[in-house]
């Protein structure tokens, strides 16, 4: 039986992680070793986001408040003597949740300057379980290398443009939504590298407690999504992304045989 791209085997880590993550899983390849919002984006302007960004997210199950996850640019750092782009997103459950889930993850993400394809991927995974993974995109090889506390898996072949699970969604944020209909995106992990697809429906009011926003909505596809998704026949997940020059996602909520989870834009910067 062939595993599920990314396995999440517990609700919380669906709703920290697949619901976040996964929600960005939208941009298209090329022909080369470049996506296609890397080929759009005029290299005269700037990106949408900076280092010094914080996006803050609650998470909650149905009622339950179940954790935070905090997504950040950091300055720019040298991998094998090249400058990249630095992307850092933390995860924690909360008290109560620890009682008999408890997460406290962090995952880091570095691309190139000009956001084309990601270079590196490392994630650290405490609390009910441990992992220590690094993912090296090799991009004169054509392809990536897994390896866990130090054992490496076999490396696999990579599509052109692929990102990792963290950089893609700051990918995803050079893209302009309007009049796009289906989105696509290479995306790896360092065990699969899958087309990762999604429907732009269209414009919504979203209110939240702080703000209100006006935005896209995106369904990504999840045939490529274990865990609680790949288990729930009716699973669904939606993004609503800011409708300006930033384009954050300010709310994501997935559906699941056991209930539902929402992810809110608690605190920007």
């Amino acid at each position: 039986m062939t595993k599920p791209f990314i396995s999440h085997h517990t609700l919380v880590r669906a709703a920290l992680l697949c619901t976040l993550i996964l929600a960005a899983n939208t941009m298209a390849p090329s022909g080369s070793h470049a996506s296609e919002a890397g080929q759009m984006r005029d290299a005269r302007r700037p990106l949408p986001f900076q280092p010094g960004e914080k996006l803050r997210f609650l998470v909650r199950w149905s009622v339950i408040p179940a954790g935070e996850a905090i997504l950040e640019v950091l300055p720019p750092q040298v991998i094998n003597g090249r400058p990249c782009l630095h992307f850092v997103m933390t995860a924690r459950t909360y008290p109560f949740v620890d009682l008999f889930y408890k997460v406290r993850d962090r995952i880091e993400s570095f691309t190139d300057l000009n956001m084309t394809y990601s270079l590196l991927y490392r994630k650290e995974q405490k609390g009910k379980s441990y992992k220590d993974v690094e993912v090296t995109l090799d991009w004169e090889k054509r392809e990536a290398r897994y390896s866990n506390h130090g054992r490496k898996r076999k490396p696999i072949p990579l599509i052109p443009g692929s990102f990792d699970p963290l950089s893609v969604f700051y990918a995803f944020r050079l893209l302009d939504l309007e009049n796009r209909t289906e989105l696509k995106t290479p995306v790896t992990d360092g065990k699969k590298c899958v087309m990762g697809k999604a429907r732009v429906i269209g414009k919504e009011r979203v209110h939240l407690p702080k703000k209100s926003y006006d935005t896209y909505l995106v369904i990504p596809e999840l045939k490529h999504v274990g865990g609680v998704f790949q288990k729930s026949k009716d699973a669904d997940l939606k993004i609503w992304v800011s409708a300006d020059r930033r384009r954050i996602p300010v709310k994501i909520e997935s559906k699941v045989a056991v209930g539902s989870f929402v992810a809110e834009l608690h605190a920007e910067r």
